[in-house]
């Protein structure tokens, strides 16, 4: 399932507008793959702070069985890595010769410092996102599969002979990532795990593979909010005085400045309700879940299937989905978190949050 899509930035340099457009590209691939897949969840351009470091991962895949942090790289001509790790790529052809060699910054380093911050915001909020669970693995995320990669414009030549494997298992070209990732996740079903017992990797159930994904979303740091916000309120500002305003210039018909203007008696405006705190106002909304179908209301039963959450009506014997837009903020960027019995619709624009079963 893709949690967060890729924020399209207005950028100007050609290098910058290559790179948006390979991890546009990566998005895509994980977009083809994984986009119904319920253990799968992608969150893409995924920016967070943490003990006063920031990081910036430019596609983050939490599934079953841990995390998978993907780099992406707009790398045209060729690159090669020295079994120092040193990465050098060409610059330049004249007749078919390249050029010069420069030398690049390793994007498995890169990736590896933001996976190991990640692993610290997740260990330090880890009985907020799991909670008190049995068996030390469980208790954290250090016990969970980690892995990396960095993923190569399709157009690159990458020189494998000279370069460490370890580098060379890492460094993937756009088009053959899925296949890598379905290797690496090694997905199986309840009954696979259960007949091969070899497999001791510890596994998030959904509500926990979805408590991951919903604390990670929180956390994004989205661009230009603060500037955002200062704009919508300049905007409403200048709406608010120009509604206001005198008309100027306005003509008047002498039939209307003869005739005789009749006093409405003013209607009492009724007042909202105070909320306090934010809590109060979310408390405030209510959500129904209705059969779409037929309406129905409460003779219902909620299920899970490939698409998340739904209701199967008995009424009708139709499925609709818990999943709607916020009611507060009306973003379409809604989860649907399941917490023992009970159902909480999570907007991740707002933040707001309320149970609907």
């Amino acid at each position: 399932m893709i949690l967060k899509t890729k924020s399209v930035q207005n950028t100007q340099s050609p290098q910058a507008i290559a790179g948006q457009q390979q991890e546009q590209n990566v998005a895509f691939f994980l977009r083809r793959a994984f986009k119904d897949h319920p253990q799968v969840l992608v969150i893409n351009d995924f920016k967070f702070r943490f003990n006063d470091e920031t990081a910036q991962i430019d596609h983050l895949i939490v599934y079953s069985y841990g995390f998978i942090l993907i780099e992406s790289k707009s790398i045209k001509g060729q690159v090669k890595v020295n079994q120092q790790g040193e990465w050098t790529r060409s610059v330049g052809t004249n007749q078919g010769k390249i050029n010069k060699w420069q030398g690049m910054p390793s994007p498995i380093k890169q990736v590896e410092l933001q996976q190991a911050l990640l692993l610290e915001l997740l260990m330090h909020h880890r009985s907020e996102i799991l909670g008190k669970l049995l068996g030390i693995k469980q208790q954290g995320f250090k016990g969970r599969c980690w892995h990396h990669l960095c993923a190569v414009s399709s157009d690159a030549v990458i020189d494998r002979k000279s370069m460490p494997k370890a580098v060379s298992d890492k460094l993937i070209k756009s088009e053959f990532l899925v296949e890598k990732l379905d290797k690496v996740m090694n997905l199986k079903s309840k009954l696979a795990r259960f007949i091969n017992t070899s497999d001791t990797r510890p596994a998030f159930n959904q509500e926990e593979l979805e408590s991951v994904a919903s604390f990670l979303i929180k956390q994004h740091i989205s661009p230009n909010t603060a500037a955002d916000t200062e704009t919508a309120r300049t905007t409403n500002q200048t709406a608010i005085d120009q509604s206001t305003a005198p008309l100027a210039n306005t003509p008047v018909t002498a039939a209307a400045s003869t005739a005789p203007v009749q006093q409405m008696p003013a209607q009492p405006i009724p007042a909202e309700p105070a909320f306090h705190t934010e809590t109060e106002k979310s408390q405030a909304i209510q959500i129904v879940l209705r059969c779409k179908h037929c309406g129905e209301s409460t003779n219902y039963t909620p299920m899970y299937g490939k698409f998340g959450y739904y209701i199967h009506c008995k009424q009708c014997t139709k499925n609709t989905p818990m999943k709607q837009a916020c009611p507060q903020c009306s973003s379409k960027n809604t989860r649907i978190q399941k917490r023992q019995e009970t159902y909480t619709l999570n907007c991740q624009e707002c933040s707001f949050s309320q149970q609907v079963i």
